[in-house]
């Protein structure tokens, strides 16, 4: 089973930048993706981005598109979220998740299934 653990969330104020590190153990890199969600109390869970661990293709949601990048250490199974120019409406929970086949689609929950319990990120104004 692939277990993911993620780390680097915090509390800042709009406009200032953050990293999110998920560590991904367990997984194999042929065809699969991690990808970052996130969450706000009562909302649905949302697609934020994802990478493909064999070419490092990258998707985002257009909310984030300019702001965030994402990235991964092949060698460290690290999977890292650039967040910059937050803004309040990023405030949620942010969660990793692992899929072994990307082919299958990488921008719905439905896709992955692979979770972590995932960290906070509050944006204040």
């Amino acid at each position: 089973q692939v277990h993911l653990v993620e780390s680097g969330g915090g509390s800042v104020q709009a406009g200032d930048s953050l990293r999110l590190s998920c560590v991904v153990s367990g997984h194999t890199v042929d065809t699969s993706v991690t990808a970052w969600f996130r969450q706000a109390p009562g909302m649905e869970r949302d697609f934020v981005a994802a990478i493909t661990w064999n070419f490092g293709s990258t998707a985002y949601a257009d909310s984030v598109k300019g702001r965030f990048t994402i990235s991964r250490d092949f060698h460290k199974n690290i999977v890292s979220l650039q967040m910059n120019n937050l803004k309040p409406e990023d405030t949620a929970v942010y969660i990793c998740a692992h899929a072994p086949d990307y082919d299958l689609g990488w921008t719905s929950v439905g896709d992955y299934d692979s979770w972590g319990q995932g960290t906070q990120v509050t944006v204040s104004s």
